[in-house]
């Protein structure tokens, strides 16, 4: 039985949490969606602390395929023993630093699942922590800009023994609940992943889980795809990226110059590597990631031989495009 898409978010804030309204964690959806997972964050996505360097990412990907899903780890790291160690994970960063690259390859992956554990490194001070908040609600929201269908599962941030980081960790976690909640109310997939389970004995150093640490949080992840499924929030992963080739043989949809102006022109030109004929489906239209921006007919014209253009992407139906098989 499908849902209701209000009660599916309420079950979903729930079992993240580990539980349902019935207090008993849900079983495994066993579904066969395929996943192109973006685990995003810093050392602690990176591995750092674990045997492997693997961190939660091996024991998360056990788990998925085990529940049937065909899997892609993405990212532009790779790190660890397993398989599949691609990754987003970078040592060391803030909120703002993830935020600088995530457009690029969040666009670049179009993952449908993106895991976020982050800002641990930004709890310096009580100003830090509270800008870090207003920080991460703009990371949420440019995650959910960029891979709009994506399920973004946003993690608490796990214990350490650092006690300045410590003295501000439970008013980020808790400010982390209400990010999630808003953007739950403004209709997109977002759900909190709650990481309390891990202790102090679950840390290799001050900051960084062990193995069994690490199980506990791919254990808090798994709940929450599974939780993401039962609600009807995994879609099939978006086509990648591509050239958009014409019926003129040797000429692809083109930026021209590069440029990520509003109004930069789109035209036919020899077909080669460059970004900016790379277009990927979106919205019901074409984008471009390398401008972040979309394929538009201006003003809506619908005269012979007006010039297309780019132009930011707000769903018109100037922005529709429908391919049409002939022959």
């Amino acid at each position: 039985m499908r849902i209701p898409w209000a009660q599916s978010l309420t079950t979903l804030v729930a079992v993240a949490l580990g539980v349902t309204a019935t207090g008993v964690a849900p079983a495994s959806a066993a579904s066969n969606t395929p996943l192109r997972v973006m685990p995003l964050g810093d050392s602690i996505t990176w591995g750092v602390g674990s045997s492997t360097g693997n961190g939660y990412r091996a024991p998360l990907w056990n788990r998925l395929a085990a529940d049937g899903h065909p899997l892609d780890f993405v990212g532009t790291v790779r790190n660890g023993s397993m398989s599949d160690p691609d990754n987003e994970g970078h040592s060391g960063y803030r909120i703002d630093q993830i935020a600088a690259l995530a457009d690029a390859s969040l666009t670049r992956y179009r993952p449908n699942v993106v895991t976020l554990h982050i800002g641990t490194n930004d709890l310096q001070g009580a100003s830090e922590a509270d800008s870090a908040i207003a920080r991460l609600r703009s990371l949420v929201n440019q995650i959910t800009a960029d891979v709009p269908d994506a399920t973004v599962l946003v993690a608490s941030l796990v214990v350490s023994t650092s006690s300045s980081k410590e003295r501000f960790r439970g008013t980020c976690n808790q400010a982390t609940r209400r990010i999630v909640s808003d953007a739950q109310a403004a209709g997109k997939r977002v759900a909190f992943v709650d990481m309390s389970s891990l202790t102090a004995a679950d840390l290799a150093d001050p900051l960084h889980p062990n193995d069994a640490g690490y199980q506990k949080m791919a254990d808090a992840f798994h709940r929450g795809v599974q939780s993401a499924d039962s609600a009807g929030w995994l879609k099939n992963p978006a086509p990648a990226p591509a050239r958009v080739q014409s019926g003129i043989a040797g000429k692809c949809m083109d930026v021209n110059g590069a440029n990520s102006a509003d109004g930069t022109a789109v035209q036919t030109w020899s077909c080669g590597d460059g970004a900016n004929q790379v277009w990927q489906p979106y919205n019901g239209g074409y984008r471009n990631p390398a401008s972040g921006r979309c394929l538009d007919v201006p003003g809506s014209s619908t005269a012979d031989g007006t010039q297309l253009v780019l132009w930011d992407c707000n769903g018109g139906s100037n922005q529709k495009w429908t391919t049409l098989t002939t022959g």
